[in-house]
């Protein structure tokens, strides 16, 4: 459980210094919603703010250096934003229910004398009951410092401890995120808490072609970025419960235009493939022979149907290769899919005006660029023309890059 209600990015590309919705820094900002959109021409930082999600999910996996140089980043030099000596810096306002205190994460990471990146400071903290300014439970500089264990405790910015058990910590390896290290001892309760949220992102960017590879036989439970798996979900859903798989299937193929039926095949390998029964045509289609848009679609929702979901999910121009009637339909099965909670949060960029219809302004950032070349982003609830013009009936999306979205 648990969403992100803010973000701050800084040094990372065009994004200077972008904030979206409530922060440490910025109280006095709404907190993010579990659908957030981020619109804008091309060039103006939508791809660059997936990457920095990315980015974050790399250096969880592989180690800050290695993140820098993965996805063609081409080194911390290349990501950091031109002309600027500041570390890249990231801060997450989190939290994991309505009922606990939020956590906010802050990382810097910078080059060494040799030009390798490393995590320069690194710190957790949480706000202590009816008491202001949050308590850290975990603090590092070039990898030393300090962390705190259990569930409550924390040190002042001065580094007095104001209750708890505080243990002094040196890392061994200045290159690898401390929340990795210490989240792996149960000792460290919160941090192990937090780290397993961001573990559980999730970035797709489907890929008709790659959905139509023939995998071997091997259930898998979650789709990969691509969807090139999307058989092995199957198989997995199939074997983990037949009857709620049914059930899935059934559902989404209210939703897949001229759709009948879909149903899984077995073969004798073990291996599975999705069967599609197609208005018009007596023989059903294999998953590999059926359209782009539709393997598109049915991957998406397959994704908003997990039984157990990805607490952040991050969608890259959903609408390329969908037929822009569909678009409204799917982005009305996200804000269903995701509810109010904090089981899930999904966060999508997108250049469809079709798309952007469908959601509320307190759900859409638009991102423009300066004539610095970097970006700042506005939630769209802030223009004052929104709202008079959604009060008149004009959807937001038939207002999208208009004289006033300039």
């Amino acid at each position: 459980m648990g969403k992100i209600e803010g973000v701050r990015i800084q040094n990372f590309g065009p994004l200077r210094d972008i904030v979206m919705g409530k922060t440490l820094s910025n109280q006095k900002n709404a907190a993010l919603n579990n659908v957030t959109v981020i619109i804008g021409p091309s060039g103006n930082g939508k791809s660059t703010l997936a990457d920095a999600f990315g980015f974050l999910a790399d250096c969880l996996e592989l180690g800050v250096e290695a993140a820098c140089d993965a996805k063609n980043r081409g080194g911390l030099m290349q990501i950091r934003s031109q002309g600027i000596a500041e570390p890249v810096k990231f801060e997450l306002y989190y939290r994991e229910s309505s009922k606990t205190r939020p956590i906010t994460y802050e990382l810097e990471i910078d080059e060494d004398p040799m030009g390798r990146p490393y995590v320069k400071q690194e710190r957790l903290r949480q706000r202590v009951e009816k008491r202001g300014w949050p308590l850290s439970f975990l603090f590092l500089q070039n990898g030393k410092g300090y962390a705190y264990e259990g569930k409550e405790g924390g040190a002042d910015d001065s580094g007095r401890s104001v209750n708890g058990e505080k243990v002094e910590v040196e890392l061994t390896d200045i290159r690898k995120l401390g929340i990795v290290t210490l989240g792996a001892m149960k000792q460290y309760e919160r941090i192990e808490r937090f780290l397993n949220f961001l573990k559980s992102w999730y970035l797709c960017y489907f890929s008709p072609d790659a959905a139509r590879t023939l995998q071997t036989a091997a259930p898998q439970p979650y789709l990969n970025r691509t969807g090139s798996n999307i058989n092995n979900v199957a198989q997995y859903m199939y074997r983990e419960n037949k009857k709620e798989f049914m059930k899935v299937l059934k559902d989404i193929q209210t939703k897949l235009p001229g759709i009948e039926k879909i149903e899984p095949v077995k073969f004798e390998n073990g291996q599975m493939m999705l069967k599609f029964w197609e208005q018009g045509f007596q023989n059903a289609f294999y998953s590999p022979k059926m359209s782009d848009g539709t393997l598109k679609l049915f991957a998406y929702y397959l994704l908003l149907h997990e039984s157990n979901p990805r607490q952040l999910v991050f969608i890259e121009e959903p609408e390329n290769g969908l037929y822009h009637q569909y678009l409204k339909w799917l982005a009305d099965e996200m804000i269903k899919s995701v509810g109010t909670g904090f089981s899930k949060q999904l966060f999508v960029t997108t250049h469809s005006p079709f798309f952007v219809n469908a959601l509320n302004p307190e759900n859409v950032w638009v991102l423009t660029k300066g004539e610095d070349g970097f970006s700042t982003v506005r939630r769209a609830s802030e223009y004052e023309f929104v709202k008079e013009l959604s009060e008149e009936g004009v959807p937001l999306g038939d207002m999208w890059y208009s004289k006033y979205f300039g």
